[in-house]
């Protein structure tokens, strides 16, 4: 019944979408938006993962908004509106002129779109890069996946500008060496990027830890307050969820993720079908299910379980972010993207189940030993 109610929506939009994309375009169009709709959960199932540690932090009244305006925003303005904002944009068009385009000339559109992809790549790349580095950076996580890599980074991490430098190292030289001529254009939007991912979620913890807005904002909250901050790793009874205008800005740092993660998908929609339309219906389709597992994950507590899961997510978006490098100026086929992003998650999975089964094993056999291990802390960070 758990899983019915969370997943309720998805499946009557998705039943819904696809027969009134039949009656209005046929058999033929409810097919291209299933197929989308399969393309963007394919895609963007380590978002879900990811949106699943942020929206943790959030109180039950954010995580609402999430599923609500957090869904309007997910399906009409990244799937449709940002699209022929970006377009009006790097074309030098007025938005209207480009949605006549769309729905009147949509090769037209498809082509000024792809000439945006150096912008929309570096922009999403560098936003996700750096959501990668800060996890392979912090200092204070605990749980280890491959320690060979992680531990030596960790250490690293100490310095607190280190991801910044890495990024803008990483931003320059994909500028200069694997742009052409876009070079100034990718320069722009990853800086532009670099400095979205940076400003909200900044903002985002600043609040958090300060507590601003948790007692002044009439939003459901609890009276004590935010959630622990951005490395906390407690259980479900010693995390104080985010309100007020910390939960606003972890709200705006999930939308932001959300529009980088869709990036390669409506880029590679157009592929399939050059209607506007059809495109969001099938894509917002499945953005749904994202936000649908995404809420699953957290009321589950899945990711308490699956120590691991977090990690192959973390992998998974160092992996995208190069994907949408390489595709500034070589085409990535889509079924590569998302065979990379399932593939980490998978391991991940099957990792974290075997060291949870050791865990049990270990608890049921009353083996004397190091009392941190059976916590699962240094058991996860030796695996």
């Amino acid at each position: 019944m758990q899983v019915l109610r969370i997943f309720g929506w998805s499946l009557a939009v998705t039943v819904v979408g696809i027969a009134v994309a039949g009656v209005i375009g046929g058999p033929q169009t409810a097919a291209l938006v299933a197929i989308l709709a399969v393309l963007e959960i394919s895609l963007s199932f380590d978002n879900a993962v990811i949106n699943a540690t942020i929206l943790g932090r959030m109180n039950e009244f954010w995580q609402k908004i999430f599923l609500t305006v957090g869904v309007l925003i997910a399906v009409f303005g990244m799937r449709l509106l940002f699209p022929i904002v970006i377009v009006a944009v790097t074309a030098h068009l007025g938005p209207l002129e480009v949605f006549d385009l769309a729905l009147n000339n949509p090769d037209e559109y498809a082509a000024r779109l792809a000439d945006a992809h150096p912008s929309i790549a570096a922009f999403g790349g560098i936003f996700l890069f750096m959501i990668f580095l800060d996890f392979m950076f912090d200092p204070e996580r605990d749980i280890q996946w491959l320690r060979w890599l992680e531990e030596p980074l960790r250490k690293a991490g100490r310095l607190d500008v280190l991801s910044v430098v890495v990024g803008l190292v990483a931003l320059l030289v994909v500028a200069e060496a694997f742009s052409d001529d876009h070079t100034q254009q990718v320069l722009s939007a990853g800086v532009a990027g670099l400095a979205t991912y940076l400003g909200v979620r900044g903002l985002g913890e600043f609040f958090e830890a300060r507590g601003v807005g948790a007692d002044t904002e009439e939003d459901g909250a609890e009276s004590d307050g935010v959630g622990a901050g951005a490395g906390s790793t407690g259980g479900a009874n010693a995390v104080v969820l985010a309100a007020g205008k910390a939960a606003f800005f972890l709200f705006l740092y999930l939308e932001v993720l959300d529009a980088s993660f869709s990036f390669d998908g409506v880029v590679g929609a157009f592929a399939i079908t050059q209607k506007i339309f059809v495109i969001a219906a099938g894509l917002g389709i499945g953005a749904m299910y994202i936000r649908s597992l995404t809420v699953y994950l957290v009321r589950r507590g899945t990711l308490q379980e699956y120590v691991y899961l977090e990690h192959g997510a973390h992998y998974a978006i160092g992996a995208l972010a190069v994907i949408l490098a390489i595709s500034i100026e070589t085409e990535v086929p889509e079924i590569i993207t998302g065979l990379v992003g399932v593939g980490f998650i998978a391991v991940a999975l099957v990792t974290s189940i075997r060291n949870r089964d050791r865990q049990r094993a270990a608890g049921a056999g009353g083996q004397d030993g190091d009392p941190d291990a059976r916590s699962g802390e240094v058991v996860a960070a030796r695996s």
